[in-house]
């Protein structure tokens, strides 16, 4: 568990409050609070938590535009957890170039590794590798 970055603990958590936020409805304050009480946030990187959770949350009507074109299914048809990382991912490479969409991506299969279903991984990957291509055209190549 400890080799983990403070910058992958950031998005797990990250992810964890799109959920609560997504299926529970809660609010910015309530999903703070919670994080605060789970072992492991203090080695997380607070600062990438809170702005990839607020434009997350805040720029998600338009990172979902961002990624329907590449998803075979009904939004409300993909899990909760990978809409979740699907956002984020989306969010980092529309709002973050300084972070290479590699990483990107990778962060988003780990992720989906961790929190998704079997093959959750790569679905995440597919969509994110076609929208990287859209989003960052001169750093990564459309298939």
């Amino acid at each position: 568990m400890s080799s983990k970055s403070p910058r992958r603990r950031a998005r797990e958590f990250v992810i964890q409050g799109l959920y609560q936020w997504q299926v529970g409805g809660q609010d910015a304050a309530a999903i703070q609070v919670q994080a605060e009480g789970v072992a492991g946030f203090d080695k997380a990187d607070r600062e990438l938590y809170g702005i990839l959770l607020d434009q997350t949350r805040q720029n998600a009507e338009v990172l979902q535009v961002d990624l329907t074109p590449y998803i075979d299914r009904a939004w409300d048809e993909v899990s909760p957890i990978e809409r979740c990382i699907l956002l984020l991912g989306a969010c980092e490479l529309r709002l973050h170039p300084e972070t290479p969409y590699r990483v990107i991506i990778n962060e988003a299969i780990e992720l989906a590794k961790t929190f998704g279903g079997t093959d959750g991984h790569k679905f995440v990957n597919g969509v994110l590798d076609k929208l990287a291509g859209v989003l960052r055209p001169g750093e990564a190549k459309p298939k």
